[in-house]
């Protein structure tokens, strides 16, 4: 089986290429053609490092346990959770189809998972349209992509049904479509916010033994607090639910679209393959496409000494990345998906270094300044501006309504000895 998906980009839907997908049983293969008005175009861009703008088609070779389309798109494919109900919806359309006598559907493939994903709430700028010219997932023009906070009640139940094997076809439609590439394996749901913006609402796990929720948001706050770009983050209940609203930094103000990519596509890493990569290798992805690489590359630094003060151990190379910015080159990505970690291992996922390694050490941070360009006295500085806006995490936490109950658990995240007052 073999199909061709036209690729666009922005709101203003500009033709970038085409993607050519082979399905043979289980074996797949991918290319993507960029189209020759594209490549002529005197503002052509990459939209993939490993994807330069020229003729022809471009195959993408995966790693075993990887997406089979090139980075750039791979990054707009749902993540475990958006996978996990199309699956489920599938399954159960599967199940309806037999005990119906109807043909039997053919098990889900990469392209029909990448084009599950709703077009309104697909991270970044690129756009996918079918045979027929329909973006996919577009649904009908009366019904909404995204639903308002007002709905929150009915995602926070259908995902919980989810999570316990309960769901009805009705909470599948609901749920199918509406993830987001950007969050992992946690329940979550694109949302409108109540001034038309768009944002992700992550609910709370059944399997949940603390308030992760509640602690992703502190983790957020406490970010800016240390003089990082962080995504704007706050709770919402929903009845005595708290719910995580982030909201979703590839939007401008207006709605409008911004290009995505992952630290691993601009690596040219596969994200199945993203371990025992480094910052290091980030900062020299920063000095090559981005609009402004120092101040890139000194937020990246504060970032690493904010994970290791607050255990965010989840820090592998999709959870960073780079917006397009106007001029046609890149930037760093707000941070997203921060999450005190007490009961891990205490290594990043991503090493300082290769000669550092994973070990979530302010020495080994500290090892890696020049590297940074950054000076003993500058580094001096940002460690005391992250270690005082860490040391509030208690009293940040209850303005938040975290309990003391609920903010005991994280302290081991928060209170160890690669804190500075310590």
């Amino acid at each position: 089986m073999s199909r061709s998906i036209r690729v666009f980009l922005g709101d203003q839907a500009t033709a970038v290429g085409t993607i050519r997908h082979d399905a043979q049983g289980a074996r797949e293969r991918a290319a993507f053609i960029y189209d020759d008005a594209w490549v002529r175009s005197p503002t052509a861009f990459a939209i993939d490092p490993s994807l330069p703008a020229v003729s022809g088609p471009q195959f993408h070779h995966p790693h075993p346990e990887g997406s089979v389309f090139h980075g750039a798109i791979a990054d707009t494919e749902p993540d475990g959770w958006g996978r996990r109900v199309i699956l489920r919806d599938h399954m159960k359309r599967r199940n309806t189809a037999r005990a119906r006598g109807e043909p039997a559907l053919a098990p889900l493939n990469a392209l029909d998972f990448l084009l599950a994903v709703d077009d309104h709430s697909r991270a970044g700028a690129l756009r996918f349209a079918d045979e027929t010219g329909v973006f996919q997932r577009e649904l009908d023009p009366d019904r909404r992509t995204a639903p308002p906070l007002i709905e929150l009640g009915h995602l926070v139940s259908a995902s919980r049904a989810v999570e316990t094997s309960t769901e009805t076809a009705a909470d599948l439609a609901y749920l199918r479509g509406r993830g987001t590439s950007l969050g992992g394996l946690r329940p979550k749901c694109t949302v409108i916010d109540d001034d038309g913006s768009l944002a992700i609402g992550k609910f709370p796990s059944v399997m949940d033994q603390r308030a992760v929720t509640k602690g992703e948001v502190l983790a957020l706050q406490l970010a800016t607090a240390a003089g990082i770009t962080a995504a704007t983050a706050r709770l919402v209940m929903s009845d005595d639910v708290p719910v995580a609203l982030i909201r979703r930094f590839d939007r401008e103000i207006t709605g409008k679209r911004i290009l995505y990519a992952s630290a691993a596509t601009m690596l040219g890493v596969a994200a199945a393959d993203s371990a025992e990569h480094s910052y290091t290798e980030i900062v020299d992805a920063i000095r090559r496409t981005s609009v402004a690489a120092p101040r890139d590359i000194e937020e990246l630094w504060r970032r690493i000494a904010f994970s290791i003060l607050i255990s965010n151990f989840d820090d592998h190379l999709r959870n960073h990345g780079f917006l397009r910015s106007a001029n046609g080159l890149w930037g760093l990505a707000p941070a997203f998906d921060l999450n005190p970690c007490p009961d891990r291992v205490r290594e990043l996922k991503t090493w300082i270094s290769e000669d550092a390694g994973p070990a979530a050490t302010i020495d080994g941070l500290r090892s890696v300044a020049a590297y940074f360009r950054l000076t003993s006295m500058r580094c001096d500085q940002i460690l005391a501006e992250v270690n005082a806006a860490v040391a509030t995490w208690r009293s940040v936490g209850a303005a938040l309504g975290m309990t003391s109950a609920e903010l005991e658990p994280f302290a081991e995240a928060f209170e160890h000895d690669q804190r500075l007052d310590r």
